[in-house]
């Protein structure tokens, strides 16, 4: 069974001291998130595991052997990196800078032989980029380059792959795909894989365990439940969030909570915004920023507006992400409606798992309180249950809410009822 075991290490870059007394150990098939602030040591840990930079103090181990003590070509055959940046000056093909990865096998004088090259095949259609094999390094997009760069990582043959901030260059789908293939290395190839993340949420979803790195030292060490904390997130990078388990993948997922200052409300209004799916967004901030109270709800956690909720600290009923409106959820909205003076209907989509958020507006407007829709799209383009949504948007209208067509004519009508209340 393949181990890396880093023992007590010191770096330094000259007289500065970036990692201290470092000890941790990994067995194949381990996938490990690295994470911590800007400087704390993350990329310097990589380095001293794969040799570039030796520790003052302590050691590290690959099977029990000191892999100072290994020659670099051995090194090579065990130890793959994916940095974060790779510069190629001369015009090579993607697959040429891929069979790069074959240099530890190949003689000095030797070529590529038919084996290197089904290796290095191998390795490129398992990160799709086997159909850029004739392309110009240089002429391929970061994503593009990125996935070639692990592909020459791959085609190493590692025991160990050494990743910094592997997706930082790649889309979502990209890196998705590129996440999904690490898993399934490690699962299936035995491979050891330590990450450096800057994104908690991948490193939740897809690592076994994770080190917390803060000025150079280990702050947390273990599964990502242990490590991934709130209370840990905030002493090391002192933001606030909130850690959740995932009901559909059971991984944590983490919201980082604003720690700016609260806008203090300079209106008489209070105000409550019903949205979801990110419509809400653009008028919740605009009414912000001028000074309202504002709640909302319900929105599912994960949702764009739950996030500009929560980092703003705006106070929010919320429910399970991908989760239809349960009827305690759907209580606290009504209660905040209750507490409200102006209830705000943004254009959001309606189907069956958020048809009580148009009912609670229907309850406003029977409470006596202003309701004011946004009406950017006509609500049949929005209803997706068969014409329930519509019939109750219309009644809505015909109750008394105001329509506006977008969020200026919406904050118009706010400041013309904000001088009618001041008045009265």
């Amino acid at each position: 069974m393949v181990t890396l075991k880093i023992s007590g290490i010191d770096c330094y870059y000259g007289s500065v001291k970036a990692l201290e007394n470092v000890t941790f150990s990994v067995g194949e098939g381990e996938f490990v998130g690295i994470l911590g602030p800007n400087g704390s040591g993350k990329t310097t840990l990589l380095k001293a595991i794969n040799t570039t930079l030796k520790p003052k103090v302590g050691s590290v181990f690959l099977d029990n052997i000191n892999i100072y003590d290994m020659e670099s070509r051995e090194v090579a055959k065990k130890v793959a990196v994916v940095p974060q940046e790779t510069t190629v000056t001369f015009d090579f093909t993607a697959l040429d800078v891929v069979l790069m990865g074959r240099n530890p096998y190949i003689s000095r004088f030797g070529i590529e032989s038919k084996e290197d090259l089904a290796v290095a095949k191998k390795a490129m259609e398992l990160t799709n980029t086997w159909k850029l094999a004739e392309r110009p390094v240089n002429e391929l997009s970061g994503g593009e380059k990125q996935l070639v760069v692990i592909a020459r990582a791959l085609t190493q043959e590692p025991k160990v792959l050494l990743l910094d901030e592997p997706t930082v260059h790649l889309d979502i789908g990209n890196q998705l795909e590129i996440m999904e293939l690490l898993k399934e290395l490690c699962i299936k190839n035995s491979l050891i894989v330590l990450a450096v993340f800057h994104d908690f949420n991948l490193a939740a979803r897809y690592c076994d365990s994770a080190i917390l790195l803060r000025n150079g030292k280990i702050f947390s060490i273990g599964k990502v439940d242990k490590v991934l904390t709130e209370e840990n997130i905030n002493k090391v990078f002192n933001v606030n969030v909130i850690v959740k388990k995932h009901p559909i993948t059971d991984a944590l997922y983490i919201l980082p909570i604003s720690t700016s200052h609260e806008v203090t409300s300079t209106k008489n209004l209070r105000l409550h915004v019903i949205c979801g799916g990110g419509v809400g967004t653009p008028i919740i901030k605009k009414l912000h920023r001028d000074g309202y109270y504002i709640t909302a709800g319900v929105l599912n956690l994960l949702d764009t507006d739950y996030e500009t909720c929560a980092m703003l600290k705006i106070p929010t009923v919320s429910e399970a992400p991908f989760s239809p409106i349960t009827n305690d959820a759907h209580k606290k909205n009504l209660d905040m409606i209750d507490e409200a003076d102006v209830v705000i209907l943004s254009n959001a989509c309606f189907g069956y798992g958020n048809f009580k958020n148009i009912e609670s507006a229907i309850h406003a407007i029977e409470k006596g309180k202003t309701v004011i829709a946004l009406e950017e799209t006509p609500i049949q383009q929005r209803d997706f249950t068969k014409g329930e949504a519509t019939a109750l948007y219309e009644e809505l209208k015909r109750k008394g809410a105001l329509i506006t067509k977008n969020c200026q004519e919406a904050i118009f009508m706010l400041r013309k009822l904000e001088h009618e209340f001041s008045k009265a």
